[in-house]
């Protein structure tokens, strides 16, 4: 048995780019960088960043080149492909996670990542989006809940 699986969670490093196949198959590339935080033989806390090239096909793509900016939080499911192509007289190579599922994470950068862009901006990609619901501040009292 084989097993072809990638799954990341991370922040969009650039807007994504929408595009269509010849067929009028909906193309949607995004690049996603992953943190990975460690402590190094001396114990000093070290941090690496990779950075992802995924590609969404079909009414996913058009989704996420709707509603994801760069900054925005976003896990991504699928499986990893090498393609390859000539250059030049040079043979060039391109690993990408060819998305299966898409899930949208906080917007800019709340996961993580630093934010783009002034409040106005922010302002209306909200309009997008559902907001997320206020909380009260004050503290629950476990006596006051009914189970």
């Amino acid at each position: 048995m084989y097993l072809n699986k990638a799954m990341i969670y991370g922040n969009l490093t650039r807007d994504p780019e929408l595009k269509a196949l010849p067929s009028g198959i909906n193309v949607c590339t995004l690049g996603i960088a992953t943190n990975r935080v460690y402590k190094d033989r001396d114990g000093n806390r070290q941090e690496q960043t990779e950075y992802h090239n995924v590609v969404v096909f079909g009414s996913q793509a058009e989704n996420s080149a709707k509603y994801l900016t760069k900054g925005n939080g976003v896990y991504v499911e699928g499986r990893l492909q090498t393609r390859s192509w000539e250059k030049d007289g040079q043979k060039m190579y391109r690993t990408e996670i060819v998305a299966d599922r898409v899930q949208f994470g906080p917007k800019n950068g709340s996961g993580g990542g630093s934010s783009t862009g002034n409040s106005d901006t922010s302002a209306k990609s909200d309009d997008k989006a559902p907001s997320v619901p206020d909380y009260p501040e004050e503290e629950i009292n476990p006596e006051d809940i009914p189970f």
